[in-house]
């Protein structure tokens, strides 16, 4: 049985480690017969560095790693270019001098493998245009440029925007070198998270096809789900795939979904429904621009953006939205058309991106002394065991933990969707499987939480009143939302009132359906 890749990023190590390896050479082979010029902005741990590895592998004709491979009998073995291969992967950058440093280091070896020499100069700029002229002249054939992780010198530093600034002047001095130099080009790949503007990056650099949301090269990195059940066969008896689907997959870029490699590779190895993926990185300063800006949480399950706003971002004009897009923590769940404009549908990619999100979420959300996390178990057995009248004393103690220190020094109480939002939260938290603004045919239920064969309609109300109407269970009833959920199962209608100002529960009436 071969071995799970687990953390290898090289070709050849997966290979000659007797790894499996998911064969992506035929979108490889289409992309460089499409094009010259490409970037590819992709989540992190999604296998871009396997596939700038597997490029310097073909361009440098290493013919024996690509025998058996699809791309084998397509490529033509007898042309070798000389390949220049920049990484940002290591390390954390902190200023404009220690990214020069380590520039200046990558280009040396670079010119070291390539078999050149490079002048003695502090002007990055110029060792990289005499690294690519020297290395055409050299090998006498133009060169292949791979540039893997070209923006993350700056999102290290995403949250000091000043520092962000500075780094991102010292990457536009590199990439400005490749502007205008097409005779001694063969093919160039940037990726990274972000797509910065080209105005603020790239300095003219206009050539660049961005192929982020090409249909055809959705599945370039990650595994779908044909290729996973393909591939890693060996690993799947006694797996729930739909589970697994439900957990891992959906990542979508206007095509196939896909898996995230590091999910699946971590999920087998161990067996246990974990945040892998998301363990590896809190989105801490995504978490403060989501507060800053006030969302309203579940409306994070679908939301409905113009295609422009997620193509580029700048320092010190980001959208949570396209932020959220880029890293991964949001995904294209459909598309529609208004007018004659796009408009991209977004939601999480999968439960484990949705769970854990909102968990970290709701702990932005209220100060450190609370400890929701606290509640979640609670919170389910309640669900679990119908036992709605614990389910209210849980909440109410919740809400009454909330100093009201907190809600003036954060704004708290300007925050329209603040109170229905961190119910929200506390359902998905506790792993129930939850539906926001769910569509009947008589209207939007506003959330519908379902746990292990139980139902339960809910509606929540913030009033501006000390006193309950007892309008949000009656809205339920008088608009039918049960209809829906006639299947069998438990069910339950819950009405939630909440008092702005005694900032806690109010009224909470429910009711059992009767089948």
């Amino acid at each position: 049985m071969k071995k799970l890749p687990i953390g290898i990023s090289t070709l050849s190590s997966i290979l000659d480690g007797d790894c499996i390896y998911v064969d992506k050479t035929a979108l490889i082979a289409q992309l460089v017969n499409d094009g010259r010029y490409y970037f590819l902005s992709r989540p992190r741990r999604f296998g871009k560095s396997l596939l700038v590895d597997t490029l310097k592998e073909l361009f440098e004709g290493n013919e024996a790693l690509f025998r058996g491979l699809h791309i084998h009998p397509h490529w033509d073995w007898m042309q070798e270019h000389p390949v220049i291969h920049i990484s940002f992967n290591d390390g954390v950058y902190t200023d404009r001098a220690q990214l020069e440093q380590r520039i200046t280091g990558q280009l040396q070896d670079n010119a070291a493998h390539l078999q050149i020499e490079l002048p003695e100069s502090n002007d990055n700029a110029l060792l990289f245009a005499r690294l690519l002229e020297r290395a055409v002249a050299h090998h006498g054939q133009p060169a292949v440029v791979l540039i893997d992780e070209y923006d993350k010198p700056m999102n290290d530093q995403i949250d000091h925007p000043e520092r962000a600034i500075e780094l991102r002047d010292g990457l536009k001095n590199l990439y400005s070198v490749l502007k205008g130099r097409d005779t001694l080009l063969r093919f160039v790949l940037l990726t990274g998270v972000s797509k910065f503007s080209q105005v603020s990056l790239f300095s003219g650099l206009n050539n660049l096809q961005d192929i982020t949301l090409r249909s055809t090269y959705s599945s370039l990195c990650g595994y779908t789900q044909v290729e996973l059940e393909q591939n890693f066969a060996d690993y799947l008896p006694g797996v729930n795939l739909e589970q697994m689907r439900r957990w891992y997959n959906g990542y979508n870029w206007l095509g196939e979904s896909v898996y995230n490699p590091f999910d699946v590779l971590l999920f087998l190895q161990e067996k246990l429904y974990r945040s892998h993926w998301f363990a590896t990185a809190t989105p801490t300063f995504l978490l403060k621009l989501l507060k800053a800006g006030q969302y309203y949480l579940p409306e994070l399950e679908h939301f409905e953006v113009h295609e422009a706003s997620l193509g580029s971002i700048d320092i010190g004009n980001m959208s949570a939205e396209a932020l959220l897009f880029q890293t991964g923590y949001l995904t294209i769940h459909n598309t529609l058309i208004r007018g004659e404009q796009l408009y991209l549908v977004l939601g999480y990619p999968n439960q484990e991106v949705k769970v854990a999100f909102t968990t970290h979420l709701l702990a932005e959300l209220t100060p450190r002394t609370v400890r929701p996390e606290r509640y979640s178990l609670r919170i389910y057995d309640a669900l679990a065991a119908a036992n709605l009248d614990a389910l209210h004393d849980l909440l109410k103690r919740f809400f009454a933990s909330i100093p009201h220190d907190w809600y003036r020094n954060n704004h708290i109480d300007q925050y329209e969707g603040y109170y229905a939002s961190l119910f929200y939260a506390h359902m998905v938290a506790c792993g129930a499987n939850t539906i926001p603004e769910d569509v009947t045919s008589t209207g939007q239920i506003d959330l519908t939480v379902i746990v292990e064969n139980k139902v339960f309609i809910v509606e929540f109300k913030a009033l501006d009143t000390e006193q309950a109407n007892s309008k949000a269970l009656a809205q339920i009833k008088s608009r039918h939302y049960a209809d829906k959920y006639h299947d069998g199962r438990e069910l339950y209608l819950v009405g939630i009132e909440f008092s702005k100002p005694l900032r806690n529960i109010v009224g909470f009436e429910w009711e059992r359906v009767s089948p």
